[in-house]
């Protein structure tokens, strides 16, 4: 039997007659396998494989009961909000091997409480997005990725449960400091190296850049606003220097007759 077709033992049992119902369930049933996919299923535990299949998106009708979803190998280059939710029951989930570059901050939504595994590992991805990967308890693989190596993604790590198989293998595509560049992240901060503290006094010194713009603006305000003012006290001198002086009477004030 094809593993795509998942049919149900009630299915087998329907009678004949007035089984209407019965068989639109059974096919309902059969068709909640995407396509080109396989869905064997182990004892009620649901395995959707979608290995090597050309797919770039992530397929909307997966079974709800998946343990296990493989969408390894395909060219799916984003994974937008809410694109597991339903999902309710999965345990491991294979992304490995696609051009991922942007991943949606509620990407994984609903997994947080039963994912064991999440595999990212030789994908796209040059900054981690804290606000989807913070939330899981799974073991997370992030190998083989363009990373940038910052603040940001020292921060990221530290919420990040990360497999310690291929922990080893994260290393730094591009960095502000070319001397981390192609070195492993680990091996990196196990150093003592740091990439918040090279951030911080980065920040440090363009506050103080601006500080020292914004008081030279002040200072050179405050000097035109002088120079004006004495040059339009000069000016008001001058005219009144300019002006006639008025005669002076010879007769003494209130002399007699």
């Amino acid at each position: 039997m094809d593993p795509r077709s998942r049919w149900s033992p009630w299915c087998l049992l329907a009678p004949s007659p007035g089984s209407c119902l019965f068989l639109l369930f059974c096919l309902h049933l059969g068709a909640s396998c995407p396509p080109a996919c396989q869905c064997p299923d182990h004892a009620g535990a649901v395995a959707v494989h979608c290995s090597a299949r050309g797919l770039q998106e992530i397929p909307r009708d997966i079974p709800t009961e998946a343990v296990l979803l493989k969408l390894d190998a395909n060219k799916i280059s984003r994974i937008p909000n809410g694109a597991f939710q339903h999902l309710q029951q999965l345990r491991e989930l294979d992304l490995s091997h696609n051009a991922i570059e942007t991943i949606g901050p509620t990407a994984f939504s609903g997994l947080a409480g039963g994912l064991r595994l999440l595999d990212l590992s030789h994908n796209g991805i040059r900054r981690i997005p804290k606000d989807a990967l913070g939330k899981l308890s799974a073991k997370i693989r992030l190998s083989h990725n363009p990373l940038h190596c910052e603040c940001a993604l020292q921060e990221a790590l530290w919420e990040l449960k990360l497999d310690p198989d291929s922990v080893d293998e994260i290393a730094c595509h591009t960095s502000a400091q070319e001397e981390f560049v192609g070195r492993p992240l680990i091996q990196v901060l196990d150093s003592g190296v740091s990439f918040c503290s090279t951030h911080h006094k980065t920040t440090d010194v363009a506050m103080l850049v601006t500080m020292f713009g914004w008081f030279a603006m002040v200072i050179t305000y405050i000097v035109y606003y002088v120079r004006h003012n004495q040059e339009d006290a000069r000016r008001h001198l001058e005219y009144l220097k300019s002006l006639p002086s008025a005669p002076v009477s010879k007769d003494p004030v209130g002399s007699a007759p």
